[in-house]
């Protein structure tokens, strides 16, 4: 039986728990798919509430946790080293400079987050590169970016890494070529819940049908009103062809809310009432009418970030709300500047979603350098990034000879540094010994060691703790006290995963997203994104650059 439910988190929980109860359904069987990491941990707080321990025999994940759980155990099926590791967007944009720079194209006709953004598009399509250079029917700027997409991957491969996007790719590369990987998979997960339907794209609509084929078990949750993601790739197409994609569905209506007031809902239904898709409905609630949404014309963004000053203290004064009681949200980040100024201006604390996070720190990222190349020896980047940090004497031509040597005669940059008096690179054997020696010996301990105390070792016989002490800054203190919020994230990782591998870690570090940082209990106005907002809650929302062509219509 196919399930098409319109509704909250609740019915997906409760799904999984009549399952258990009622169908004697094995937890094991069961997979359920979130599209953020705070979703998917909401998800198993909530199973585990309803059925016990039982919860952690099922997967229940991300999109992306899920396939790196496959690939993980059958990524060398396509040519691939089990111990891969994961580039996010930073390593991506550096990778993306050496492409344009190996290629001589001009980084101001193509720059890089130009050219990554029209790849990722193209792997949402599933389009490799052979394919995509076919659609670009002689367009001059699609050739290039083709000629670039393809050295991309080719990069990709010699550091055994993957972006965001390959991880749901290449997981349906595996299932597609390998018969005996899909049957396993598509029998173990007999019963298939997926949240936010309407945001899936292509790759994850295909992932979803060859895992849900077999059973034909498959319960969505999702709302056509709700699909914001078109420009990340989603399709609103998966939810409205549901019927067709799975014959048999029945279509369960939700429209009673539990949250809003009367008046937020009646001008919700006032402006989906004008969307010309199907699955019509009509929101209603048992709550009071509450007060109206109310519109403020203001003369420019300066003027709109003071009246939102005035409302919020004249709001704390009068109702008692708390900053973190707080949200302003708008359509792109450049929107938050005159917001900012104003703030700072007023001395109101405030936090940004999706701004400079904590692993984007330049000691944070040092560190995860370290590990990743702990875990996996061919990451190219990661080995250019922290082969001076601390100095070790090895320079920009040094580097530069060792990079060409990698890619003549096909080994890692780790591998020729290791081997530098057999290259004629005396010096730089010299100077990397003991850099050598404490990758060499971590490596072959990752497996025993936790992460807490691969990270200990690592600061300290690295010499990067000692360095920051000697430099006796205010900056280096902060950088120390981050090291150390580190190491708290590392022994909570610790605490919390069974497994506790170096290859898990990373991951989860990886995949976090913005909204999943978020402090709720911080007392600080929160400013972000319409996207990073979905599905988070607050007692006052600021919309600004109501507009239009701010706003795009859905």
């Amino acid at each position: 039986m196919q399930e098409l439910v319109l509704g909250k988190t609740k019915v997906l929980t409760h799904k999984i728990a009549y399952l258990i109860g009622e169908k004697n359904v094995k937890p094991w069987q069961i997979l359920a798919i979130t599209f953020t990491n705070k979703a998917a941990n909401e998800m198993k707080t909530r199973v585990e509430n309803l059925v016990g321990d039982v919860a952690n025999e099922m997967w229940i994940g991300t999109f992306h946790s899920i396939c790196v759980k496959i690939l993980r155990r059958y990524i060398d099926r396509i040519g691939y080293q089990r111990s891969f590791v994961i580039f996010d967007t930073s390593d991506q944009r550096t990778l993306m400079k050496q492409c344009l720079k190996e290629l001589n194209i001009d980084d101001k006709l193509f720059t890089d987050r130009g050219v990554l953004a029209e790849i990722s598009n193209a792997k949402n399509e599933m389009l490799t590169p052979i394919s995509y250079a076919a659609r670009a029917n002689g367009e001059f700027r699609k050739e290039k970016i083709a000629e670039i997409y393809r050295l991309y991957q080719q990069k990709l491969k010699q550091n055994n890494s993957l972006d965001f996007d390959d991880i749901i790719n290449f997981t349906i590369d595996i299932l597609t070529e390998n018969p005996d990987v899909l049957e396993y998979y598509s029998e173990k997960f007999k019963y298939v819940l997926v949240d936010e339907y309407q945001d899936t794209n292509k790759s994850q609509f295909t992932l979803i049908t060859l895992l849900a084929a077999r059973h034909g078990n498959i319960t969505v949750v999702g709302d056509n009103d709700q699909g914001i993601y078109s420009f990340r790739g989603a399709d609103i197409s998966n939810i409205l062809n549901f019927e067709k994609d799975f014959p048999g569905t029945k279509i369960i209506k939700l429209e009673q809310n539990y949250r809003s007031t009367k008046n937020i809902l009646n001008a919700a239904n006032a402006i989906i009432k004008n969307n010309t898709k199907k699955y019509e409905k009509n929101l209603w609630t048992e709550k009071e009418d509450g007060e109206l949404p109310e519109v403020h014309l203001c003369d420019n963004e300066y003027d709109e970030a003071a009246y939102i000053v005035e409302q919020i203290e004249h709001l704390r004064r009068t109702e008692h709300y708390k900053y973190s009681d707080f949200a302003i949200l708008y359509r792109m980040n450049t929107q938050s500047r005159s917001i900012e100024e104003i703030l700072v201006r007023e001395q109101i604390p405030y936090k940004i979603v999706g701004g400079h996070k904590f692993y984007e720190r330049k000691e944070i990222k040092d560190i995860i350098a370290y590990l990743r190349l702990i875990e996996n020896t061919a990451d190219n980047l990661s080995l250019q990034r922290i082969i001076n940090e601390p100095k070790r004497g090895i320079g920009k031509t040094s580097l530069e000879k060792i990079e060409n040597l990698s890619a003549i005669n096909g080994i890692s940059m780790y591998e020729v540094i290791k081997r530098a008096n057999e290259f004629g690179l005396n010096k730089v054997y010299v100077n990397s010994r003991e850099f050598v020696e404490l990758i060499d010996d971590l490596s072959s301990k990752k497996e025993s060691m936790v992460i807490s105390e691969l990270v200990k070792e690592v600061l300290n016989k690295s010499g990067y703790t000692q360095s920051l002490e000697l430099e006796d800054t205010t900056q280096a203190e902060n950088r120390l006290e981050n090291l150390e919020e580190f190491l708290t994230v590392a022994m909570e990782f610790e605490e919390e995963e069974a497994e506790n591998t170096l290859a898990e870690f990373l991951e989860n570090i990886t995949l976090a997203s913005d909204v999943d940082e978020l402090e709720e209990t911080e007392e600080s106005v929160t400013l972000m994104t319409l996207h990073s907002a979905k599905g988070l809650e607050f007692p006052v929302v600021f919309l600004v650059g109501m507009e239009d062509r701010n706003i795009p219509k859905l």
